[in-house]
């Protein structure tokens, strides 16, 4: 009965090691989510596999971000900003904005999220490789894509679409990072 606990530590070890071998790290970014121009593909089912960083909602029906917003990152991206306090080269955020569905509950009024709308990604680009794209600067590669069509950049290039939201965070390479618990090791 002893040699139980030894064979469930080894199998949890390989498990462990098989998940962190499947999850996409910075160091595959370029491979498997830009291809060599510069295009940007969204990823697959970040919610399941990839860290959640934190959510904000924009209650502003006229705002361009109105919705509800959930913000993911490769997992080793995230182990690697919280041992230095910067993004490694190919990490990747991948923001989802969701309608707000609102109705009153036997709780109250209540709110949360409802069908996507568009995902916005960022993906750190410390070797500047695509300066001549409108949708690569700032240090990072930019795309938008639309609920309706989740495999097209909708994304007319970073300057026209993405900069003016970002100024404001621009001393924090241009992530809102005040908003993500994850970020800060909560």
């Amino acid at each position: 009965m002893r040699l139980l606990p030894a064979i469930s530590a080894v199998f949890l070890l390989a498990c462990t090691t098989t998940l962190q071998a499947l999850e996409p790290g910075p160091g595959e970014t370029f491979s498997r989510y830009v291809d060599e121009k510069g295009n940007i593909s969204l990823p697959a089912d970040v919610r399941r596999s990839w860290s959640h960083l934190g959510s904000w909602v924009v209650n502003d029906p006229e705002a361009p971000g109105h919705g509800f917003h959930d913000v993911y990152v490769q997992p080793q991206a995230l182990r690697d900003y919280l041992a230095d306090g910067r993004f490694p080269d190919g990490a990747m955020l991948v923001k989802e904005i969701r309608m707000i569905q609102r109705a009153t509950l036997t709780t109250g009024q209540a709110e949360w999220a409802e069908n996507p709308k568009v995902w916005f990604v960022m993906i750190k680009d410390r070797k500047a490789r695509f300066a001549d794209s409108p949708h690569w600067g700032g240090g990072w590669g930019w795309a938008l894509f639309d609920a309706q069509n989740p495999g097209k950049n909708v994304s007319k290039g970073w300057r026209d679409e993405c900069l003016a939201c970002h100024v404001p965070a621009k001393a924090n390479d241009y992530v809102f990072i005040e908003g993500y618990p994850g970020l800060k090791g909560r």
